[in-house]
């Protein structure tokens, strides 16, 4: 069973737990008509503007990083320290936002080599058919 404080209810409306993490309460919340009404007036307090420093800080996500700073981290250009917080942030937290912003970049970069590959292929071929033609 997971744990359903008042944090990790929060998180779940932000939609910032590990897929498992949100699956498991998903089940939990449909058996337990308590924990939907404690959802719903977590729910009903955030709407209604009382906020906390937490709330915000996952709001805002401030302890995301960048997209240009996992850019950085996918091609190895920072220092350790920063890697190894980004890897923990992404891999141990789970943060699902900084995964998919991993994910996305990790595509484009493999895209841009495919297509630059493609490119110096095609010019170092274009020398030799002209001259096979002539």
């Amino acid at each position: 069973m997971l744990a359903t404080n008042d944090a990790t209810l929060l998180a779940y409306i932000e939609e910032a737990l590990p897929v498992e993490q949100m699956a498991r309460l998903e089940e939990q919340l449909r058996n337990d008509s308590s924990l939907r009404e404690k959802l719903g007036n977590l729910i009903a307090q955030r709407d209604s503007g009382v906020h906390s420093i937490g709330d915000i800080w996952r709001r805002h996500r401030l302890s995301c990083a960048t997209r240009e700073e996992i850019g950085s981290f996918l091609l190895g250009a920072m220092s350790d320290e920063k890697m190894e917080y980004i890897r923990f942030h992404i891999e141990v937290v789970g943060c699902r936002y900084c995964r998919s912003n991993l994910d996305d970049l990790a595509a484009s970069h493999h895209q841009e080599a495919v297509t630059a590959r493609r490119r110096k292929y095609f010019q170092s071929s274009v020398g030799r058919l002209k001259k096979s033609e002539g």
